[in-house]
């Protein structure tokens, strides 16, 4: 495996991967983000969320749950970025799968890859000094009473940073906007704006909101990064749905669909 953090300049594939928002993210090898994605792009998601997690505020060695954390990209970024201790949980991908990844990145030392579904973590009160979950609290992080619970992980006054797919107005009613129907799936209905996800959160009485807003042209760089990955990878799989995603954020123009981050204090 080339060095994740090497580029070759002026190579196409580079410049199409890269986007001058996240020059974090850009120092990774972009073969290396099209082969261990699983939806949009998770660093360009995760370096916009840690300005507002305070993540450069984390003393090295600081312990990070990386919650849903797919193929390890965000944990990798995170031991090579700011220096922290994460524990790289995830429901689908296998530890060892991970394992290998992490060992390849170079910082098996600073991640341990682990096996635990949302709802049953195998970890104990005030573990971590932060907690970070891209593209995938949205799936079960709904529930009026899960945050509360998540909390309790963190140590008092961590924090817990969240970036999910998003609406930039709630949708009344049962159906979803006309031009989005060929493509709506159920589970977009876990998509919502960041005033919802702000009131989700404060009424819960866990956190302190502190961050909860929409990443402007957030939609452009989803399409962008489908585009990419619909060119460039080799699963037929992935090919497919990069290139169903990118018509769908075609038609929408930003209208409907987006991202938002949220960042809530432990109280």
């Amino acid at each position: 495996m080339p060095d994740i953090t090497s580029r070759t300049s002026n190579a196409p594939l580079t410049d199409r991967a890269s986007h001058p928002r996240y020059p974090r993210s850009n120092r990774y090898d972009a073969r290396w983000t099209i082969e261990n994605q699983m939806g949009p792009h998770a660093l360009w998601l995760l370096e916009w969320l840690a300005p507002a997690l305070g993540l450069e505020e984390l003393r090295p060695g600081a312990r990070v749950l990386d919650l849903g954390c797919g193929r390890a990209m965000t944990s990798v970024f995170l031991a090579k970025e700011y220096d922290v201790q994460v524990t790289a949980a995830d429901l689908w991908v296998r530890p060892d799968e991970n394992a290998a990844r992490i060992t390849e990145a170079g910082v098996a030392d600073r991640v341990l890859p682990v096996f635990a579904e949302a709802h049953d973590l195998p970890f104990g009160e005030g573990s971590f000094d932060a907690v970070v979950s891209v593209d995938a609290y949205q799936y079960f992080g709904t529930s009026d009473l899960y945050l509360p619970t998540l909390t309790g992980l963190l140590k008092p006054g961590g924090r817990i940073g969240v970036v999910v797919p998003a609406l930039r107005e709630e949708i009344d009613g049962t159906e979803p906007p006309e031009h989005l129907k060929p493509h709506w799936e159920p589970d977009f209905w876990c998509f919502h704006t960041a005033a919802w996800w702000r009131r989700h959160w404060t009424r819960g009485g866990a956190v302190e909101v502190e961050t909860a807003d929409w990443l402007e042209d957030g939609w452009h760089d989803w399409l962008r990064w489908c585009e990419v990955v619909a060119e460039e990878n080799t699963d037929e799989f992935h090919i497919r749905m990069a290139g169903r995603c990118a018509e769908m954020l075609r038609l929408d123009q930003g209208g409907t669909l987006g991202f938002v981050r949220v960042v809530g204090r432990r109280i």
